[in-house]
């Protein structure tokens, strides 16, 4: 099943199902209103919605229309829960890299967790507002799962049992805030704003065999201002799958339905073992902007890529191998707060 959430209806919008080929859409209220009254009753409700989604793609379910990304807001407007991981350790290296920070060796077997905020995920292409050029702002693209009531202490051999759903994702961050937030020792706040996710969630069989052992095994293609900027393989070099994610996160307490749980920034290591080459060389290039300034220092002594400024426009999607988008499409201008509007 794919899964969408249009804007009305309220600030948690509205439930509908979506066309495998994201072509059609239809609300489904009368089985749940939002996604999140889907994920707490999900035994009851998903093999009802599995049936509509059955008739939706033999065109025999009435108030069908075409489906627009442009009128959703993110699956989960807001969630309960937002803990993103760093599974690809190619990357951890590389950013700290960046900033002088060694790497510690339980890196490789202890995942990275932060947990950001939940309570303002942005549409597919709604735009990213920030006030200042100056706050390093960079694009990460990843992949997440959003799972049902998981409880505590649950193994990785039993986590993939609660995953429902997965979905891209853009966890913007500001990277000249970063250092001076985790000089603090307290992790990240104000350098991470409000992330993005796809259009469409979907049900782990709409992956097919690219989904195995916990991992997404199909490039993400991430492109700033309609130039490929990279294509990393979601299933390849993550050192940590969500089955270790989830169990990472539900190891002292228990996770509500509709947590969603990301694999940090996709990123993969050249086959020489290098840290990855950008595209333009003939590399798969990179899930953010950061990386490739920090192999752009190795190389020539500093970066030369910039930060997204304004006006930039960064689009995060994932095809099946027919070529067919998966999730539809991330797709996003980075425009200038002014700040509130006077009450």
């Amino acid at each position: 099943m794919k899964l969408a959430t249009l804007a009305e209806g309220g600030r948690d919008g509205t439930l509908v199902l979506v066309s495998r080929d994201l072509t059609r859409a239809v609300r489904v209220t009368e089985i749940a209103r939002t996604l999140q009254q889907a994920l707490d009753d999900w035994p009851q409700v998903a093999p009802r919605l599995e049936q509509v989604a059955a008739a939706l793609e033999r065109g025999a379910v009435a108030g069908a229309f075409a489906f627009d990304p442009a009128r959703c807001r993110a699956p989960l407007p807001r969630a309960y829960q937002w803990a993103d991981g760093s599974a690809y350790v190619n990357h951890v290296a590389l950013v700290r890299r960046a900033r002088g920070a060694e790497m510690p060796p339980s890196f490789w077997t202890d995942p990275l967790m932060y947990q950001g905020g939940s309570d303002s995920f942005l549409g597919p292409t709604e735009d990213i507002r920030l006030a200042d050029e100056a706050w390093g702002i960079d694009f990460e693209a990843e992949v997440a799962v959003i799972t049902g009531d998981v409880p505590m202490g649950t193994p990785p051999e039993r986590a993939l049992g609660y995953v429902r759903l997965l979905v891209l994702v853009n966890d913007v961050s500001l990277r000249n805030l970063i250092p001076q937030e985790l000089a603090k020792g307290f992790g990240f706040f104000q350098s991470k704003p409000s992330s993005s996710l796809s259009p469409v969630a979907v049900t782990p069989d709409e992956l097919g065999e690219a989904w195995r052992d916990g991992k997404v095994h199909l490039p993400l293609r991430s492109f700033v201002n309609g130039q490929l900027f990279g294509w990393p393989d979601a299933g390849t070099d993550m050192t940590f799958s969500f089955a270790d994610l989830v169990a990472h996160a539900a190891r002292t307490r228990p996770l509500a339905a509709g947590s969603i749980v990301g694999s940090g920034t996709v990123s993969n290591r050249d086959p020489d073992g290098g840290p990855g080459r950008p595209v333009a060389e003939g590399g798969r290039g990179y899930s953010c902007i950061a990386e490739q300034r920090t192999v752009e220092t190795l190389l020539y002594g500093a970066p030369r890529t910039p930060f997204l400024r304004f006006g930039d426009r960064v689009r995060i999607e994932m095809l099946d191998e027919a070529g067919r988008s998966i999730f539809g499409a991330i797709d996003q201008q980075v425009v200038r707060y002014d700040g509130p509007a006077a009450p």
